[in-house]
């Protein structure tokens, strides 16, 4: 059954109706056209002689086609296989050592707040050369700038969300009991009780709102080395699965630091953790680290070779020409496994106006028809090679 609610003339000229139909007990709207395109549920108005026609109760229009940008820098993983006793047993001294400093140097920053000047930052590097190196300070005080950033751009998000919520629940509660909304703007609450509670939830969110903004103005962020998240399942152990012990093992491999800056023109791209073009791993030793050196230089050299079977290319290409590489190595306390993770920037690609890529026309690909997941997932992974002849040539 079907009732008719309007007859007339769309944007485009095409003339349509808007009906409602009852099915099972619940309502569809649709918008048919006179050329027999039709629109169904929330979106845009579609015709069958195509593009867009209209928007329905102030649903967001179809935006301009642009070009988008590429990636600006690559991230690659590989495990760490056959790792010895020793190997282990000095990359967990190497991590907690200068993850004690990271800790350290994140508290000082936080304690400076806006206060932080490039004298400061040298400061605190010159503090971590003695007890590190010159260049595992670097890393670390970039690390906690970086950090840092991030609290507060969490924070200005925080602020926004607060404000936010505060507008819409005044809004609702400045508004008669049971009053409707409408499709764009919230009506008022449904009974006396529930605006009662939402009064008691604006106070506390207006509280907690000005105490955020008090610690925005006095540069002041609330960072938690090793993840909040992991901190708080402390308190729920029986829920997240886990003893003590192994919380405690995996929050002290979360607050281990194990990452280095690469460096272009440095051998192999990197002088603080080395990878060469052949696999082999070295690490440059903290001072206080030093006897456990197996290499010259001060260098630990793991007993293992590595390789990346993703862009695997790319990145010995960047490694023979000495060019930067940011390596970062972490422990999977749940499987008991190492990776190192390799990364590194990619030169901005100067984007192509669209006029000019679609100046010699372009090709669109069904992706949905030229692959299947269950059967990729039987016969693995297979190479397609499209046919733009015959039928299906506007495909």
């Amino acid at each position: 059954m079907s009732e008719c609610w309007r007859v007339g003339v769309s944007c485009c000229g095409l003339w349509c109706v808007r009906a409602r139909g009852v099915d099972g007990g619940s309502c569809v709207e649709w918008v048919t056209f006179a050329d027999g395109g039709r629109w169904g549920g929330g979106g845009c108005v579609w015709s069958r002689t195509g593009g867009v026609v209209s928007t329905v109760g102030g649903l967001r229009e179809v935006a301009a086609p642009f070009v988008v940008t590429g990636p600006s820098g690559v991230a690659v993983r590989t495990r760490l296989k056959g790792l010895t006793a020793g190997d282990e047993e000095v990359l967990r001294l190497v991590g907690a050592h200068l993850g004690s400093l990271a800790s350290r140097d994140l508290k000082a920053r936080c304690a400076d707040g806006l206060e932080h000047s490039a004298e400061s930052w040298a400061a605190r590097k010159r503090e971590l050369t003695g007890v590190s190196s010159s260049r595992w300070a670097g890393s670390i005080t970039k690390a906690t700038h970086d950090q840092w950033a991030l609290a507060r751009r969490g924070q200005a998000a925080h602020i926004q969300g607060l404000e936010a919520g505060i507008r819409t629940i005044a809004h609702r509660l400045s508004l008669p009991v049971g009053q409707k909304g409408t499709r764009r703007v919230p009506g008022g609450y449904r009974s006396a009780h529930e605006w009662f509670h939402k009064t008691r939830r604006l106070r506390v969110l207006e509280d907690r709102l000005e105490r955020v903004r008090a610690e925005r103005d006095a540069g002041r962020v609330r960072v938690v080395r090793g993840g909040r998240r992991l901190a708080r399942t402390r308190h729920h152990l029986a829920e997240a699965g886990l003893t003590a012990a192994q919380w405690r093992q995996r929050w002290e491999a979360e607050r281990w630091f194990l990452q280095a800056d690469g460096e272009s023109g440095k051998r192999f791209g990197n002088e603080t953790i080395r990878i060469t073009p052949e696999g082999d791993v070295s690490i440059k030793l903290p001072a206080p680290l030093a006897y456990l050196a197996n290499a010259a230089h001060g260098r630990y050299a793991l007993a293992i070779k590595v390789s990346f079977a993703h862009r695997g290319s790319e990145w010995a290409d960047r490694v023979v020409a000495h060019r930067a590489v940011a390596y970062r190595i972490h422990h999977d306390t749940g499987r008991g496994r190492w990776y190192v993770t390799a990364s590194w920037q990619i030169p901005a690609a100067q984007a192509v106006p669209l006029e000019a890529a679609l100046a010699h026309g372009v090709i669109g690909v069904a992706v949905k028809q030229l692959f299947d997941k269950q059967q990729a997932a039987k016969e693995g992974p297979r190479r397609c090679e499209p046919s733009f002849a015959g039928a299906d040539r506007r495909q």
